[in-house]
């Protein structure tokens, strides 16, 4: 028999063993670090109080304060100040066949909103087509039902040769019509196009909020020249940190960003402007460490850092989720938005992985570094 998690109990270290036998060799490195870089006494951790602790004395307006507490307030994360979207966009950013062949049930958008339902994740964050598709069908259908959030642009990779330009496929006016309670974008920060994708989604965020809806943005780093020397720095700390920073500047309630993979992108790239302490004092190289830095330049974790899932691998998708999971919320931040490690297999197993990481928020016993 399981005891309720609040209790403590049996249900608790159920979790927690499970959590430590994903992890395998490496529970030690994740769950007993210790963050020495930026204190976790400076980061405002997600609380089931976060809209009364920071967000109720800002400029959103109070329609936007009730759209963040239902998107917070839903799904087994539920009042926890944690959240897990699922979010499916790669049918426009990438191809519907190639990110639906594994499993062709998702070319019906309902069932994408069926396994966001069934996962008890807080949201699904989906295109114009998905979540209102059949003449809005799917949204009349579902969106008292789970919260919708809506992805105002995207890359679509058609054009040839192809280009890093997100476009904007509606309008904010549109997706408050369909009863979303946030809206999404993203910003190839980085890319030829990035001055106009900013200006231009903070309009539509401006007027997202006037119409009382949360913003998420995609903070991404899109430009060939940020691979030096054979490595990849699109998911450097210091470059992903700064982009969040551009982010929460244009009033994105959220972020979303890869997990940090590397540091120095900057340095090697030879560009921007730094500081020795950047990478001696507010970063060593453990995952905590540069994910915390990421946080810290959304306000120290007053706007929510959300990983993302990144692309499935197969068998280690689990324990990849759970450890993409643990470095978030030991890092400071609010949670996952996993997608293709979710839908490209059969739901029950997403729905599986779904809850693998959601347990990782509901487990008490999983701490901030």
């Amino acid at each position: 028999m399981e005891l309720c998690v609040i209790c403590g109990g049996l249900k608790t270290i159920t979790i927690m063993n499970k959590i430590i036998e994903l992890l395998g060799n490496q529970a030690e490195y994740y769950l007993n670090h210790t963050c020495k870089t930026i204190d976790k006494s400076l980061i405002h951790v997600p609380s089931p109080d976060t809209i009364d602790k920071i967000w109720i004395d800002s400029d959103r307006n109070i329609q936007t304060l009730r759209s963040l507490q239902t998107l917070l307030g839903h799904g087994r994360l539920a009042n926890t100040g944690y959240v897990s979207i699922l979010p499916v966009d790669q049918d426009i950013e990438h191809t519907a066949g190639a990110s639906f062949a594994p499993n062709p049930i998702y070319f019906d958008p309902e069932n994408i909103v069926k396994l966001a339902i069934e996962g008890g994740c807080n949201a699904v964050a989906s295109t114009f087509g998905n979540l209102g598709a059949s003449d809005l069908a799917v949204a009349r259908k579902y969106a008292h039902k789970i919260p919708f959030v809506v992805k105002l642009n995207h890359n679509e990779l058609l054009s040839y040769p192809n280009t890093y330009d997100q476009v904007l496929f509606g309008t904010v006016k549109e997706a408050w019509e369909m009863g979303a309670v946030a809206v999404g974008a993203t910003i190839y920060f980085g890319s030829e196009q990035s001055r106009r994708q900013l200006v231009e989604i903070a309009e539509a965020f401006d007027y997202a909020h006037e119409l009382g809806m949360a913003t998420i943005l995609w903070c991404y780093l899109r430009n060939n020249e940020f691979k030096k020397d054979g490595i990849d720095y699109h998911a450097a700390a210091d470059l992903t940190g700064q982009a969040n920073r551009l982010g929460v500047t244009i009033k994105a309630d959220i972020v979303k960003q890869k997990l940090p993979t590397n540091n120095g992108g900057f340095k090697a790239i030879h560009f921007g402007k730094t500081d020795e302490r950047m990478y001696t004092e507010l970063t060593t190289d453990h995952p905590i460490d540069l994910c915390r830095y990421q946080v810290a330049n959304g306000y120290m974790g007053r706007v929510g850092l959300i990983n993302s899932g990144g692309e499935s691998h197969g068998a280690s998708d689990l324990k990849d989720a759970v450890v993409t999971a643990v470095v978030n919320k030991r890092a400071g931040g609010m949670g996952l938005i996993s997608g293709r490690k979710a839908f490209q297999k059969p739901m029950s197993e997403g729905v599986e992985l779904l809850h693998a990481i959601q347990d990782v928020y509901l487990d008490a016993s999983v701490t901030i570094a």
